[in-house]
């Protein structure tokens, strides 16, 4: 089996998967627009696309499942405030003294993620 795309349930898809497009770098369908109740932000090949749908009631409770993002081309902190100022929001901060740790994020309609180090950290450099 291959996982197709990664559904996430929302209030506006097409406003989150513009979120979501800038956040990755992957496009926003050319067929979704908005007011669309289904869109689709495309992933590069292997990779799970991510398919905001709209539903009527808002989120209430803590997320069963969250993306864990790892930079390629900046830095775990770079990173962060990058997608900070695109409109996430700070949601429990993990990074230690050591440099080691994760950082917690809200996408415009409170669902969590995480933002890793990147490989280059990983490796030390």
């Amino acid at each position: 089996m291959i996982l197709r795309n990664v559904t996430v349930d929302c209030a506006d898809p097409y406003e989150l998967a513009l979120f979501w497009s800038a956040v990755t770098g992957w496009p926003v369908s050319e067929e979704d627009k908005p007011g669309d109740d289904e869109v689709l932000v495309e992933a590069p090949a292997l990779a799970p696309g991510l398919l905001f749908i709209r539903v009527p009631e808002g989120k209430v409770v803590k997320n069963r499942l969250h993306f864990d993002w790892m930079p390629t081309e900046r830095t775990r902190d770079d990173e962060v405030e990058r997608i900070i100022g695109m409109g996430a929001t700070l949601y429990e901060d993990h990074r230690t003294a050591d440099g080691l740790g994760w950082v917690t994020l809200l996408d415009p309609e409170g669902n969590e993620f995480c933002i890793e180090r990147s490989k280059a950290e990983r490796e030390g450099r």
